[in-house]
């Protein structure tokens, strides 16, 4: 037949999928790569031949059995046809027997449906999702942006994930881009569904997708570099380029002993375990190291041998048959990393304990995500009390806490003062109003300015004043585009001073220290006449001009 002889003649590439804020991979998605050609012609040929369901269910089948290799604990995506996707029972009567072959469950198959939908009536593709789901698969659109997805889909299906194609990508900085990109975010986070990136092809992309809340990226580009380090820890830590003034919780803040059973242990074991420890949510099946092998959920596991035959069936097998692979997470690990974790694993895995391991492997407790959320929340609240109320950026204390970690890490870095000339004349002339306007404009500014540039805090400590702590080789920068803005309060011309401290390794022991020699730099800045931006170093008298006109006892020097 077509159908096995079609794809006899293709291989299967498996390509990640990254969470943007973690760098972790969730899934990956099966690729059908043809020897020759691509797999549009091959499916076109088919159709040509009258073949085309057959052919994508028999694809999708050797995409199953591909997969055996792959880690079962991670999400399979595999491609079918929206005409395929209306024809329900056919697939299924091909695919069940071929997932009962590769053991692996219903749960981590991701079927995603793609163009053309024109080719598929409406009623049989939705009740063949229904079907679908029935069997515990889960759904994904792809082809949003670049086909012919009927955005009413979008609501009725209620799709797990949708899928935006390259187009939508090809300038992150256009405006209509952006606007649909966030549409579809507030889409999606209404709706409870994840929305995913293909075709990510460079870092400023990335960027913006985890700006704007896209929680999934794919790409050839990501999929070469996974295993790039530098890249994997610059993902992990873009969640935390905004640096509050609360010191978000860490994992072993939540922690509970873990009941552990060895991993032979039986489905008669576990129950009885269960029975006298009513309040535990679950049980670890670790190895002899101690080094934990399979997660049993209480409420999954008991559905299974308390029903109908259920002990007679399972009592005296290995309690693991039932269990799943353990969601892990290192003990140093903070809350809201353990959230990214939940939030990108089995969607009915979500209320699971999680366990913590050590440098090891071994296990050292459990965290239940409820406890996280609330710790998560709390820190939330006292965060967006020490939030600035006009700019909405964070004070004092996370300045504080930035140059500390900078100096405890090593690092050279510039703490820099930014303030608005003659405010308080802005104030007395224009009123209260018209000054919290500019503040509110000057703020909107300065984070705009610093949103592209990944190590750069910026803090708003009252009034006009603001802190800024960022690498050397982003300060000539940001202060370029700040400098270089006309600023006006209602018509009225006001200038700025940047006052500026190059801090070398070692030159400087805490905040209190910098914050210290930083403000009388802030006088001289003052002194410029114009906009003006100056710089000094600890431990020198030296101060450089580099922006405006230099007065006696300065250095003017040109901008890098």
């Amino acid at each position: 037949m077509w159908c096995v002889s079609a794809t006899q003649e293709v291989s299967f590439a498996f390509q990640p999928l990254l969470s943007t804020r973690t760098g972790r991979v969730i899934a990956v998605e099966a690729l059908a790569v043809p020897s020759s050609g691509s797999i549009h012609s091959l499916l076109k040929a088919a159709g040509r031949a009258g073949q085309l369901t057959k052919t994508d269910i028999a694809l999708a089948g050797h995409a199953l059995l591909a997969a055996e290799h792959q880690d079962p604990a991670t999400p399979l995506h595999v491609n079918i046809l929206a005409s395929t996707a209306a024809r329900t029972d056919e697939l299924l009567h091909h695919l069940l027997p071929v997932l009962r072959h590769t053991d692996r469950h219903s749960r981590d198959v991701v079927f995603e449906i793609g163009t053309p939908f024109c080719q598929a009536r409406r009623a049989d593709l939705l009740d063949g999702i229904t079907k679908l789901r029935a069997e515990g698969f889960r759904i994904a659109l792809d082809g949003i942006g670049d086909g012919d997805v009927p955005l009413a889909l979008l609501a009725e299906a209620a799709p797990d994930m949708v899928k935006i194609q390259s187009k939508l990508l090809a300038n992150p900085d256009d405006a209509a881009a952006l606007a649909m990109l966030d549409a579809l975010g507030r889409l999606t986070a209404r709706t409870e569904s994840r929305l995913a990136a293909v075709n990510v092809t460079n870092d400023s992309q990335l960027a913006t997708l985890s700006r704007l809340g896209v929680r999934v990226a794919q790409g050839e580009y990501l999929a070469d570099s996974i295993d790039d380090p530098k890249r994997t820890q610059a993902l992990a830590e873009a969640a935390e380029r905004r640096v509050t003034a609360v010191k978000p919780p860490t994992v072993t803040d939540f922690l509970h002993p873990a009941l552990m059973l060895p991993i032979t242990a039986t489905a008669e074991e576990v129950r009885a375990t269960l029975a006298e420890r009513p309040d535990i949510n679950g049980i670890v099946l670790v190895d002899e190291a101690w080094r934990p092998q399979w997660s049993i959920d209480r409420s999954r596991f008991l559905l299974i041998v308390a029903g109908p035959y259920g002990h007679a069936l399972h009592a005296k097998r290995a309690a693991a048959r039932h269990a799943d692979r353990p969601l892990l997470i290192d003990r140093e690990a903070t809350g809201m990393e353990l959230l990214e974790l939940v939030g990108d694993t089995d969607w009915e895995r979500t209320g699971d304990d999680v366990v913590v391991t050590d440098e090891g492997g071994r296990c050292v407790g459990v965290v239940r995500a409820s406890d996280v959320i609330r710790g998560v929340a709390d820190m939330k609240v006292e965060q967006a009390v020490s939030l600035n109320p006009l700019t909405r950026l964070p004070g004092t204390d996370a300045i504080a806490r930035e140059v500390d970690r900078r100096i405890s890490d090593g690092e050279m870095f510039v703490i820099a003062w930014l303030d608005v000339d003659s405010f308080k004349a802005v104030n007395d002339s224009l009123g209260f109003a018209a000054g919290d306007d500019l503040i509110r404009m000057f703020g909107r500014a300065v984070t705009d300015a610093s949103a592209t540039m990944p190590n750069v805090l910026v803090g708003h400590v009252g009034g006009d004043d603001f802190l800024l702590v960022t690498d050397l080789d982003e300060i000539s920068a940001l202060a370029g585009v700040l400098l270089d803005t006309e600023w006006s309060a209602e018509g009225r011309p006001v200038t700025v001073s940047l006052a500026s401290l190059l801090c070398a390794v070692n030159s400087v022991a805490s905040y209190r220290e910098a914050s210290a020699l930083l403000a009388p730099l802030k006088s001289q800045a003052k002194a410029v006449a114009g906009s003006s931006w100056v710089l000094g170093r600890p431990g020198s008298e030296r101060v450089d001009v580099l922006r405006g006109k230099a007065s006696r006892g300065q250095v003017r020097q040109p901008v890098a």
